[in-house]
C-alpha cells in the first residue's frame, strides 16, 4: 500500500493537532498543580492566579506562564518548549530558545502520562536525572 502525498499531508496535520492538544493538557495541569499547591492568602493577599500559555512559532509551541502585576501587563516567563512536529518538550534556556536536550516526549503515551501526572508549575520535572 503506498501512500498518496496528501494522505502523508493528513498524517502530519494529525500529528501536530494532536501535539497541540497534548499541549493544552499540560498547560491544564500546570494551572491544577499551581492551584493545588496555592491555596487561600499570600502574605495577607489572595494567591495570584498564574496562567499557562501557548504561543505558537515556527518550530515550537513555547508555554508561557504570566502573572498577574498590580494594574500592569502580566509578568511574563518562559516554562517550556514543544517541538510542533516531533513533541519534544525541552527546558527553556532563554525567552527564545530552548535547552539542548530533550526531557520528554509528548507522542510517548507513557512519557505523556508521567508528565501531565507530576508536571509541577515551577519546572522541576525538566531538570534531567542522572542515574
Amino acid at each position: 500500500m503506498t501512500l498518496t502525498m496528501q494522505d502523508q499531508k493528513d498524517a502530519q496535520n494529525t500529528i501536530q493537532l494532536n501535539i497541540r492538544k497534548y499541549t493544552l493538557m499540560l498547560c491544564d495541569a500546570l494551572e491544577d498543580n499551581f492551584k493545588s499547591r496555592n491555596k487561600g492568602k499570600v502574605g495577607g493577599y489572595d494567591a495570584p492566579v498564574y496562567k499557562f500559555v501557548i504561543e505558537s512559532g515556527r518550530k515550537y509551541h513555547k508555554i508561557v506562564m504570566e502573572v498577574p502585576n498590580h494594574n500592569r501587563p502580566p509578568s511574563r516567563s518562559v516554562h517550556a518548549f514543544v517541538d510542533r512536529t516531533t513533541g519534544d518538550v525541552y527546558k527553556p534556556a532563554s525567552f527564545k530558545a530552548p535547552a539542548k536536550h530533550v526531557r520528554f516526549n509528548l507522542c510517548i503515551m507513557s512519557d505523556r502520562e508521567w508528565l501531565l501526572e507530576n508536571a509541577d508549575w515551577a519546572g522541576g520535572y525538566l531538570y534531567m536525572r542522572w542515574q
